[in-house]
């Protein structure tokens, strides 16, 4: 049985090396939920989190809106076993198993209205190209008129803008070099081999060894602006853009129509 002492050491430390990618990983968690409260015009918004991992951002809007519902989907019986203990008795937060490469997946979240607000964060770059567009368009179906997607992640420029890529990255790699002056925390790769290499974390790591979707994950599938601004596009929202910016680490906005 995981604990929730033990969930929530495995999640502080999933915090711990996920900074080690994002210096400004805090600041744009709060960009994000500066928007959500800003933009949904309600006390007590419905959110999806999209790629929600342990939890980390969902218990952040919550404490911020704490009248508020977030269904919060991953596909990896890990990261949401250790949610589910360390987060679950949170008021308005349900955790969902759901893998957003499959058609019909919003379907099964379960929601009693269209939701107001769709938010991610590190996430979706993993997603190959034809998936993203297909999740995109799905996921215009069960946002409401004047919703809000907000993506928080790494996305580059392209070569349509070759200088704009180059500084980006340079303001990012100098931003890690202040911070991580004395040292970087443990990466993605020895969160995971320490995680499964612990006892208490066995039967989840069964699980995952068990679930195709989680292990198949590849790393950085769709990490170029244009990819998902213009998929969003296709899906039929409007008004995309950046709100909150440093180098290539963004969050990217757009308004469902």
């Amino acid at each position: 049985m995981l604990t929730f002492d033990t969930a929530r050491k495995w999640i502080d430390r999933w915090d711990r090396q996920q900074e080690g990618y994002l210096p400004g990983r805090e600041e744009r968690f709060r960009a994000l939920i500066d928007a959500v409260e800003a933009g949904v015009g309600r006390p007590d918004p419905l959110v999806i989190d999209l790629g929600c991992g342990p939890g980390s951002l969902a218990a952040r809007l919550l404490r911020r809106l704490p009248w508020a519902t977030v269904v919060a989907v991953d596909t990896d019986p890990l990261l949401l076993s250790l949610g589910e203990a360390g987060y679950g008795q949170t008021t308005g937060l349900r955790f969902t198993s759901l893998d957003l490469r499959t058609p019909g997946w919003s379907a099964e979240l379960g929601l009693d209205r269209p939701a107001d607000a769709a938010v991610s964060t590190t996430a979706l770059h993993w997603l190959p190209e034809e998936h993203l567009q297909a999740m995109y368009k799905e996921l215009a179906t069960v946002l409401r008129p004047g919703a809000l997607f907000l993506n928080g992640d790494h996305l580059d420029s392209d070569q349509t803008t070759p200088t704009l890529a180059r500084l980006e990255r340079a303001v990012h790699d100098s931003d890690e070099r202040r911070l991580f002056a004395d040292g970087r925390p443990e990466d993605w790769g020895q969160w995971w081999d320490a995680a499964l290499a612990d006892p208490a974390l066995a039967e989840a790591g069964a699980a995952r060894a068990r679930s195709a979707a989680a292990v198949e994950h590849r790393g950085s599938e769709s990490n170029l602006l244009s990819t998902h601004v213009d998929a969003l596009r296709d899906a039929g929202f409007e008004e995309i853009g950046t709100l909150w910016q440093r180098g290539n680490n963004r969050l990217l906005c757009a308004v469902r129509p």
